[in-house]
């Protein structure tokens, strides 16, 4: 797998979690579905975002489904590279710890040299890499550092809780991609 994708974006993070999956699909459907998944369609996943949005008194906006690029790209993230098919960078900077966190985007070039303070840079990706016809390495990996020592402290004390559902989104929607996407190449290839 393309180890380092968000290397030139945030190479000394404060935060690393990487997920990966096996997917007997197909590297570009995997794609397209991890791509285009509504990840508040998983039941489990809304009710983490609801209970993000009840301990902090946030007021969410109202939403409609999309997909998941779609969803972040509307909240205000920033694509810092897509390569169809295979591979989604997104990033933000922001102030996670806030009730109603704001992403605003930065253009991929200045996106490393971002420095404001009292806040933290954020970076994921979407990878899928093809093991041959019909197998896939999926991945997910997100990102995180802190512009200065008070962000740094502000994210420490939110990434002490808010850990526990941001990996528990990853341990349910990958799954997810996996099921629909073996289920799309069944019907596709005929072995349904």
């Amino acid at each position: 797998m393309q180890r380092g994708l968000l290397d030139e974006f945030i190479p000394a993070p404060d935060i690393r979690e990487r997920f990966e999956i096996l997917i007997d699909a197909p590297a570009e459907l995997a794609y397209g579905v991890a791509h285009d998944i509504d990840m508040q369609s998983i039941p489990l996943v809304r009710a983490i975002i609801g209970m993000r949005e009840r301990l902090t008194g946030a007021k969410p906006p109202p939403r409609r489904p999309q997909g998941i690029v779609a969803e972040t790209l509307s909240l205000g993230w920033g694509v810092l590279r897509e390569e169809p098919g295979r591979s989604f960078i997104g990033g933000a900077i922001c102030q996670p710890w806030l009730a109603d966190v704001k992403f605003r985007p930065v253009p991929p070039a200045e996106f490393a040299a971002r420095a404001e303070p009292e806040h933290v840079k954020i970076a994921w990706t979407l990878e899928s890499e093809s093991l041959g016809n019909t197998r896939t390495r999926f991945a997910s990996e997100t990102r995180a550092v802190a512009i200065d020592e008070v962000a740094r402290r502000r994210f420490r004390g939110y990434w002490r809780w808010a850990r526990f559902g941001i990996v528990s989104i990853r341990w349910l929607l990958l799954p997810a991609i996996r099921r629909e996407a073996e289920a799309r190449w069944r019907v596709q290839s005929g072995a349904a």
